[in-house]
């Protein structure tokens, strides 16, 4: 973890090692309580989570630092992290707490907050509770005895989310005769996300909707589509549906056992929404790692594409500054901003199904009109984040790739915001030479960095 707590989506760690421990839970419900707190009324706030077993003691450890400093709190239980942001505009909280780590193992967690709008904190926010945090000298200012906070658990929470996601749904169309394969991976969605789809009509086949506390994430949901695959095959699906484990974000395999990352699903939907005027200023948001080929989509389409930096958080501040109403990552992250305010796997879904339905087109001939470039991934594990520039091996390397590619490819290199790792990507038609590349600048990034 950095030196400010926080990264790209929160604070986030393995469970039990610093700083995701119950004591650092309770300074962070206490420090939220400091920030938030309000001398003319009491705050509210919802707590929300996926179904990790460490979550108990995170909400435990957190509604008693909140409680202490005066905030009433609202427990839903497991629920998509974009439902918590739903629910906090929806119940005029005064602000949303996450407890998750998304599409990490079982034995990692962490703690993202929403404010009142639905939207990520900003990083001056995040810094104040840090200071806080971070202080062991602080001492908190505490509440006279009447002003404590109090504890709810709200019991219809999924409800109100169902009937939220089925409003971004035309009220004439139905899935009725659709064949839909659905992996929850284990994780937040998988009580919602299935009767949804049902109550919608489609015949539903599920998977990784059996959460023990340990199984997220495990060998399913979109880190791991090949389940879903093979049952759409099996079952001759006309599409598959893979979420992660806090449900925000959204793989889709057609009815040929074809996988979809989030560039393809993206380019579907902002056509569909160029044909119909919707998409605001013909733009669409990505990031970096957005491939070129949704770039010249858009182009050719009378459309741009402006890219951000890696993480959800960074597309919407850039969708609300350029007045965008579609943007979204590669990974699956997808923003429809008419409906949302974060990334949410079910609603794309939706609206994904929506447009399958309205053509009557199947979602192998309507993904098919983006070809992806070849481009290769590689991690590489560091224990140093050293600024690249300062890597002379490295920038060589890098350079010379890029002036072997020209206009018709590129290399990107970057640190995770949430691991210690450094990621290198490289894109360009020649997929052999592109796979060549990208290894060898990676072994030269695990020598420089290690």
């Amino acid at each position: 973890m950095n030196e400010r707590l926080f990264g790209t989506d929160g604070l986030r760690g393995r469970v039990n090692t610093y700083p995701l421990t119950p004591d650092m839970a309770l300074r962070l419900g206490l420090a939220a309580g400091t920030v938030f707190r309000s001398d003319e009324c009491r705050r509210k706030v919802i707590i929300g989570k996926d179904t990790r077993l460490s979550g108990y003691m995170f909400e435990s450890a957190l509604t008693a630092g909140l409680c202490a400093m005066g905030m009433d709190v609202y427990q839903v239980g497991p629920l998509p992290t974009p439902a918590i942001a739903f629910l906090t505009r929806n119940m005029r909280a005064d602000f949303g707490v996450v407890i998750s780590a998304s599409h990490n193992p079982f034995h990692d967690n962490g703690i993202k907050f929403f404010d009142k709008e639905g939207f990520k904190l900003p990083d001056e926010m995040e810094d104040r509770m840090s200071a806080l945090i971070l202080d062991r000298e602080h001492v908190w200012d505490y509440p006279v005895p009447e002003k404590v906070g109090r504890a709810y658990r709200i019991v219809d929470a999924s409800g109100r989310y169902i009937v939220y996601l089925k409003s971004s749904f035309p009220q004439e169309l139905k899935l009725d005769g659709l064949r839909v394969v659905i992996d929850c991976a284990n994780g937040a969605n998988y009580k919602v996300a299935p009767l949804a789809l049902e109550e919608l009509g489609a015949e539903v086949f599920r998977l990784g909707t059996s959460p023990d506390g340990l199984n997220i994430n495990y060998q399913c949901g979109s880190l791991h589509p090949e389940s879903m695959k093979a049952r759409v095959r099996e079952v001759r699906a006309d599409v598959g549906l893979a979420l992660d484990g806090d449900a925000d974000r959204l793989i889709v395999c057609d009815e040929k056992g074809r996988l979809l990352d989030g560039d393809q699903i993206l380019a579907v939907c902002a056509e569909d929404l160029m044909k119909k005027g919707r998409l605001r200023n013909n733009l669409l948001v990505g990031t970096v790692m957005s491939n070129m080929a949704l770039e010249a989509f858009m182009k050719e389409r009378g459309g741009r594409l402006l890219r951000t930096d890696v993480g959800d958080r960074y597309v919407i501040e850039s969708m609300r500054r350029h007045d965008a109403s579609l943007g979204g990552e590669q990974s699956g992250h997808l923003i429809f901003r008419d409906y949302s305010t974060t990334g949410d796997g079910l609603l794309a879904a939706l609206q994904l199904l929506r447009i399958m339905r309205e053509t009557g087109r199947p979602l192998s001939e309507l993904a098919g009109r983006l070809k992806p470039y070849p481009q290769v991934l590689v991690n590489v594990r560091v224990t140093r984040k050293t600024p690249f520039e300062q890597c002379e091996k490295l920038m060589e390397i890098k350079k010379a790739t890029e002036d072997t590619l020209g206009e018709r490819g590129r290399v990107l290199l970057r640190y995770s915001g949430t691991e210690n790792l450094c990621r290198v990507m490289v894109e360009g038609e020649d997929e052999e030479f592109v796979r060549r590349a990208a290894r060898e600048i990676a072994d030269t990034a695990a020598r420089e960095l290690r």
